[in-house]
């Protein structure tokens, strides 16, 4: 959960500017995009392992 305290003499724009950093840090919108669709288990396991595959090979390189 985001929480955004208000400032003393804070505008509305600047506390809807530091809510969206906030909610963007956290990972709320990129697990909203993941959840929109439904994403069966075996497309998740093939996902996971190309990124796995992918970092090991970024690590291999390096």
């Amino acid at each position: 959960m985001v929480k955004l305290i208000l400032r003393e003499g804070e505008s509305i724009q600047e506390a809807v500017r530091r809510f969206r950093k906030l909610v963007e840090r956290s990972g709320i919108k990129k697990e909203m995009r993941r959840k929109e669709y439904y994403e069966k288990p075996s497309e998740a396991r093939r996902r996971a392992r190309l990124r796995a595959e992918r970092r090991a090979k970024r690590n291999r390189n390096t």
